[in-house]
């Protein structure tokens, strides 16, 4: 392609042209060519930078392409030289695309040239951030502002607005400007890589001061800025075994410039690791992978672990995918096979963490906090937590009593984790936990009511008979109480039609003023409403809520006998509640039996398994009218459940004995069959 046709690709207004022209270009110069053509291309991209009425697509071709030949061993002198101080007006563009193309060619000259550049620009981006660090995040100047903003929407509205003047562009830029804030910091950020190891030096406390400012800032885009430049100034460190080159000299001896700072960046790492933001976590997360990763030593890391430990361990179970996932891979980096034992030397730390979270703000936050809990007492040396359970059964306590089922869910499981490893420990708190392990077990959430069963079932683990014979006598109560289930109930009475939203259902809008005045806070675009943890009351006094109905109770109760099924020494008691289960999978003159028959036939295999053919064989023929009456449900959900009861129950008894025993108690029952199994036996 010809050089006159690659620059016009290059400096298109399109984007796909100019990534065209770019590639041509590269493909170009890879080449060889000679200086002479080189030069032709360095004067046709300086002429469209030092001209003020070039577009900015334009200006952005160009630098993109000034930064491939930067790359360059050939380039001229007098072309980077000139290029620098192109960079450092172009920061300053209104057009945000050309800031952070001119601060990726600072980068890329930083790389040629080394640190000189960035001596060179320092003053300039100190100056460019340090005057958008000002504005106070809460205070009477954000009350000034709104008074302001007020002013000028009053002006609009009424038409008495000055003379070719703006209002909209005041107001945004009052409300949401931080000016070029960003930009600043991103160049920051390409310089610091370009320089590589080369810049340790250059570490003092006025950067980090302003870097520091950053990371505290109340937007939350500055601050997930601010920590992926905080990501980069930490990869500049390296091991003591690579030399000498990267480190100071203090006192005499080697030392390490982030290892020197080390203190105040694990502070600020630590806040950002529990930022409210996602965004601001997963870029905390990417810097205290690479301070840890970077640090000269084992024994240096252990100086920050009390700091850093539990907050990475938290964020393994953090509701945000990709914060979850980046920080498991972080800790099996960092930790290595020697996380367990890292929590255990730390766990005092470790504790004070979890509680902390377990009542923090942010319901996603409370939920980690409960699935962390529950790790402690399952995973870590008994010896090491029990001088804690007490605290952290507390601090469950507390989250089980959560407007979020989520975390009353995560709380439920937790405390039984914990009272079947802490029996002795946790038994003076089961009078308080039993009520609300039974709430749970009558939630309005399916997986509530799940979790529930499998924390009572660690509680019959935990005490034997005493607590079996308690819950059994609960669960003969509960089947039974579908008796008291209205016929005609409606099925999600009170409460919105739509989904709930970030787990807490909602109640329905109408004219009563109750539900419009005091009502839940919510903060525009964070992970969570400003949930409380409900101290006040029991789990069913939350407002989100309503009652819960009998068959909900009896669902429960199902999913209890399901979880007792798998204490061998229970199963002959577990096997004489099922004709009960199948009395109850009888009663259909409600609209939500459909659901009570899935639990039921998604429940029933697994009951057979557990008790074995001995104890199950002798109640099947009680459950094939309900197994097919779900077969033929308008419910989706509820049909499938009952064909893949029935494909479970095949391979457990052997498809012919199957066919025999269906036959035997309904022969018309077969021909329902064919259709859902194609090429059975039956």
């Amino acid at each position: 392609m010809e050089l006159k046709c690659v620059l016009e690709l290059l400096l298109s207004a399109k984007k796909l042209e100019r990534d065209k022209g770019l590639a041509a270009l590269q493909q170009k110069l890879d080449q060889q060519q000679p200086n002479s053509e080189l030069a032709e291309i360095e004067v046709p991209l300086m002429s469209v930078l030092h001209n003020q009425q070039s577009t900015w697509e334009a200006k952005h071709g160009a630098l993109m392409g000034a930064k491939v030949l930067t790359g360059l061993d050939r380039a001229s002198d007098d072309f980077l030289q000139e290029i620098k101080g192109c960079c450092l007006q172009l920061l300053n563009d209104k057009e945000a695309r050309v800031r952070l193309a001119a601060g990726e060619l600072l980068g890329a000259l930083c790389r040629r040239q080394g640190c000189e550049v960035y001596l060179l620009c320092r003053e300039d981006i100190f100056n460019g951030v340090k005057p958008n660090l000002a504005r106070a995040p809460l205070g009477d100047t954000m009350l000034d502002e709104q008074t302001r903003v007020d002013h000028l929407v009053e002006k609009l509205a009424s038409g008495t607005s000055p003379p070719g003047s703006s209002v909209a562009e005041h107001i945004f830029h009052d409300t949401a400007g931080w000016n070029h804030l960003e930009t600043w910091m991103r160049c920051l950020q390409s310089v610091i890589e370009g320089c590589g190891s080369q810049f340790l030096p250059f570490i003092d406390q006025e950067l980090l001061d302003l870097i520091f400012q950053t990371l505290t800032h109340t937007n939350r885009f500055v601050r997930e800025t601010g920590f992926y430049v905080c990501s980069s100034l930490v990869s500049c460190s390296t091991s003591l075994e690579d030399g000498v080159e990267n480190m100071e000299l203090s006192d005499g001896h080697v030392t390490n410039t982030i290892l020197q700072h080390g203190d105040q960046l694990a502070h600020h790492l630590a806040l950002g690791l529990a930022d409210n933001w996602s965004q601001v976590r997963l870029a905390a997360s990417t810097a205290t992978r690479h301070f840890l990763l970077n640090l000269p030593t084992e024994s240096a890391r252990q100086r920050f672990y009390p700091t850093l430990l539990p907050r990475l361990c938290l964020n393994r179970y953090y509701v945000a995918e990709g914060v979850r996932i980046y920080s498991q891979e972080t800790w099996r980096q960092v930790t290595g096979s020697r996380g367990k034992e890292l929590v255990e030397q730390h766990i005092d730390h470790v504790v004070e963490f979890y509680i902390q979270q377990s009542d923090a703000d942010n319901h996603a936050v409370r939920e980690a906090a409960c699935a962390c809990i529950a790790e402690l007492g399952s995973k870590i040396d008994k010896d090491a937590v029990r001088s804690h359970v007490q605290r952290l059964l507390e601090a469950l306590l507390v989250c089980f009593k959560d407007d979020s089922w989520p975390v009353r869910d995560a709380a439920c499981v937790a405390c039984g984790n914990f009272v079947r490893c802490f029996p002795e420990e946790s038994r003076q708190s089961m009078p308080d936990l039993y009520p609300l392990f039974f709430e749970n077990l009558q939630d309005n959430i399916p997986s509530v009511r799940q979790g529930a069963a499998a924390a009572l079932a660690n509680v019959v683990r935990a005490y034997g008979d005493e607590a079996s014979e308690f819950l059994m006598t609960k669960i003969s109560e509960g089947i039974k109480g579908l008796e008291n289930q209205p016929a005609s109930s409606e099925r999600y009475s009170g409460l919105d039609k739509g989904p709930a939203t970030y787990g807490v259902v909602k109640q329905l809008r109408d004219n009563d003023m109750e539900l419009h005045s005091n009502q839940q806070m919510y903060s525009c675009g964070s992970l969570a409403p400003k949930m409380g943890r409900g101290r006040e009351g029991g789990c069913m006094d939350h407002k989100f809520r309503r009652p819960p109905e009998p068959w909900e109770l009896c669902d429960g109760c199902i999913d209890l006998l399901t979880e007792l099924s798998t204490i061998q020494s229970l199963a002959s008691h577990v096997a004489s509640f099922l004709p009960m289960v199948a009395g109850a999978g009888h009663r259909q003159d409600y609209p939500q039996h459909v659901a009570l028959l899935e639990t039921i036939c998604n429940q029933l295999p697994t009951l057979a398994r557990n008790l074995g053919k001995r104890h199950f064989k002798p109640h099947l023929e009680l459950f094939f009218d309900i197994i097919f009456e779900a077969l033929s449900s308008d419910s989706a959900l509820t049909s499938t459940a009952a064909s893949q009861c029935l494909d479970s129950l095949s391979n457990f008894l052997g498809p012919n004995i199957l066919r025999g025993r269906i036959e035997q108690h309904n022969p018309a029952y077969l021909s329902k069959m064919v259709p859902h199994h194609p090429g059975r036996l039956f």
